[in-house]
């Protein structure tokens, strides 16, 4: 079995600082947003616009790297507009700046996740991508554990000082750019023709794509639609009692569980196939949002947030997997490029329609809507023959 690699371990720390930079904001954002006069509506339009915007780059610049056939300097572009971000949501509350600053974050996603995404693969046979994705995101998780321990030691010695966080998180952003300027990329594919690529040239891969690809990417964009931000669900930790502690706390819980489960999981996947772990994690994430939208009990969401964990390393790490192993190795970029676009679209609706649900009808709706549709797309994977694959 292919080892994993330098560059495997190199994009794994890289993803591990900057995580740690986002994830020690992350449980604190809803709180923080809230205190300069954000309503649950308006967080939820500010995070689906930004996701949706920013990640329509996505797809623009996976096409790029596989024409440019290049993929280090578009992960150290991403990766660094991510660091420089985080000192700069502290200088204005204005809402035009904070949508702006977390603009500027998310594209730095966009630049870098189908070239990082396609460099992973490029380090992996078919017979380990669920171990290497895995190993990745157990990686990348790690720091969601680091970053918002650290938080929570700050928040417990300074109380609702959160502007001085986003200074903090400067430091493992800057470790972030330093780790990903020691990638290289390999020999460079010759590509004999030159296409033209604009802004959203990515969707004609859509029309050319295998039919195998439309069929998972639709299930997968399908889902997307209703899995909205995790925002929704720090804020359900936080109306059934729990102090601004108890949030971070258990935010800090479900990443130890998701780092801890990740790389394991992905080693089970690569022996039972990509799409069975994937339809596992799927019934995981069903019977956690019932459970959101059933219950009042702390002790409950925090056995809920448990079973969250598990259903992320069981379906983000994978469904990336999925898809490289259904897409030439030349265009493994745009593949990853063009299915996170669409799925910052879904991810965009999805947020807004949490809020407006969670607006009008409240919060137990909100999970019981997301959770009656997540079935349909067991159903759908488990039905359509086409999409199995190891």
């Amino acid at each position: 079995m292919k080892p994993i690699t330098r560059t495997v371990w190199i994009l794994s720390l890289v993803s591990l600082f900057t995580d740690m930079a986002s994830e020690m904001l992350y449980p604190i954002m809803p709180i923080y947003l809230k205190s300069i006069g954000f309503s649950i509506l308006l967080i939820g339009i500010l995070e689906g616009l930004v996701e949706a915007i920013a990640g329509l780059s996505k797809g623009y610049f996976g096409q790029l790297s596989d024409s440019k056939a290049k993929r280090a300097p578009f992960v150290q572009l991403g990766y660094s507009l991510s660091a420089l971000s985080k000192p700069m949501m502290a200088f204005f509350v204005y809402p035009l700046w904070i949508f702006f600053v977390r603009t500027v974050d998310r594209l730095g996603k966009g630049i870098r996740t189908g070239a990082r995404d396609a460099m992973l693969s490029a380090e992996t046979t078919k017979e380990n991508k669920g171990r290497i994705f895995g190993f990745h995101r157990s990686m990348d998780t790690l720091g969601a554990v680091f970053g918002p321990a650290l938080a929570l030691l700050y928040l417990y010695f300074y109380p609702e000082d959160y502007i001085n966080l986003f200074y903090i998180a400067f430091i493992p952003g800057v470790l972030a750019i330093f780790a990903a300027f020691l990638l290289k990329d390999k020999k460079a594919i010759v590509l004999t023709e030159k296409k033209k690529i604009s802004f959203f040239s990515f969707i004609n891969y859509w029309k050319q794509s295998p039919a195998k690809y439309r069929k998972v990417v639709l299930g997968l964009l399908f889902f997307a639609l209703f899995n909205s931000s995790d925002v929704f669900l720090l804020l359900k930790a936080k109306d059934v009692g729990m102090n601004d502690t108890w949030v971070i706390g258990i935010y800090i819980f479900y990443n130890l569980i998701y780092a801890l489960t990740a790389y394991p999981l992905g080693v089970m996947a690569d022996k039972i196939g990509l799409k069975k772990m994937f339809v596992l994690g799927l019934v995981i994430f069903n019977l956690v949002y019932f459970g959101m939208g059933l219950t009042e009990n702390a002790y409950v969401i925090i056995a809920l947030f448990f079973g969250y964990g598990i259903f992320a390393a069981a379906t983000e790490g994978i469904s990336k997997a999925w898809i490289t192993n259904i897409s030439k190795d030349e265009n493994t970029a745009t593949a990853v490029g063009t299915y996170s676009a669409f799925q910052s679209i879904a991810a965009m609706f999805a947020s807004i329609m949490a809020g407006l649900l969670w607006f009008y009808f409240g919060a137990n709706v909100t999970f019981l809507v997301s959770a009656i549709a997540t079935a349909f797309v067991i159903f759908y994977f488990i039905g359509t023959k086409a999409t199995s694959i190891k």
